[in-house]
């Protein structure tokens, strides 16, 4: 199959890049700069001849948008909105006007779309979407519109033809350098993995195996659109999944963080405490109605690979 992945440089990106190709499938990469074989010059904006590659394709997967590991000013937040709207509005002009169009719109989206709470897992069906919670931040509320934008983009674009799916996705984790797992490791490895801000929010994941899986599952199913939730069925307390990590890795302790010295970190690494603080508990309810089976679908057992492949192991199987 021929697989256009729109934004397709970052972590994710080079994740499924790469066990789509190793698939043996075409994989065109949508990119600001491109510098590899297979990756097409795009503005995330307008239309222009990258759309030439959308036409013919058999699956798109948008990934485009500004990274949220930044400082959540008014303009990094603005940049966050605009090219997460921006880009799947012009996808969706792609598509539309595309002789033939793909046969699926696999559109990122995000976990952080649900509320802050403690009391109940979110799924699909019964979560509850976040932004008027009270005691937390007021931004906050403003990560969500962006996830509402975002998904509603995708759900206005008139692309009959092409079966279109809301990837709600939590974290991946993979032994990647830069990543979400990588950060997480090292504050392990330094002694610094305990509990921040007491450790109750809860931490939504995927391994990253289960999110290659995932999409494909989701490709193949012409019965599933719309809101999908990427994420493994147990999430977990900050404090419990960091508590596994440390055991994976054979670190005996792990220092505590107040709110006020999680802020300090997250400002020395560019970073914003949402992204720590924000309890994220998250089921992929359609998924496993659908019939989808997670290999990692419990942190401990996910960890101890990880930590594997970090150390040397095997790689990527499938």
């Amino acid at each position: 199959m021929k697989i256009v992945i729109p934004g397709g440089t970052g972590q994710v990106g080079a994740i499924l890049n790469r066990a789509l190709t190793d698939a043996g499938h075409e994989v065109v990469v949508l990119t600001r700069r491109p510098m590899h074989d297979r990756e097409v010059r795009w503005d995330g904006e307008t239309l222009g001849p990258w759309a030439e590659e959308i036409d013919g394709s058999d699956i798109v997967v948008n990934l485009a948008g500004r990274s949220v590991n930044c400082r959540y000013t008014a303009a990094n937040l603005r940049a966050m909105m605009d090219s997460r709207v921006h880009s799947t509005r012009v996808v969706g002009e792609a598509i539309a006007a595309a002789a033939r169009p793909p046969r699926v719109w696999l559109q990122m989206s995000t976990a952080t779309v649900y509320s802050h709470r403690f009391d109940a897992p979110n799924d699909e069906a019964t979560g509850v979407l976040g932004g008027t919670e009270s005691g937390v931040p007021n931004y906050w509320a403003y990560s969500v519109e962006i996830a509402k934008a975002w998904e509603g983009e995708q759900e206005r674009a008139e692309t009959p033809n092409t079966r279109k799916v809301a990837m709600r996705a939590a974290v991946v984790m993979s032994p990647d350098r830069g990543g979400a797992f990588d950060v997480l490791l090292r504050m392990a490895r330094l002694g610094l993995g305990g509990p921040v801000g007491g450790g109750a929010q809860y931490v939504s994941w995927i391994h990253d195996r289960d999110f290659v899986r995932a999409v494909e599952f989701l490709a193949d199913r012409d019965d599933l659109a719309g809101p999908v939730n990427l994420s493994a069925p147990g999430p977990l307390p900050q404090r419990m999944l960091m508590r596994a990590l440390r055991i994976a890795w054979g670190v005996p302790v792990g220092l505590p963080a107040t709110k006020w010295m999680a802020e300090l970190g997250a400002l020395a690494l560019r970073s914003d405490t949402e992204l720590l603080l924000k309890s994220r508990r998250v089921v992929p309810g359609r998924l496993l109605e659908a019939g989808f089976a997670f290999d990692y679908a419990q942190w401990p057992e996910a960890a101890d690979d990880l930590v594997r492949r970090v150390r040397g192991g095997p790689g990527f199987t499938r």
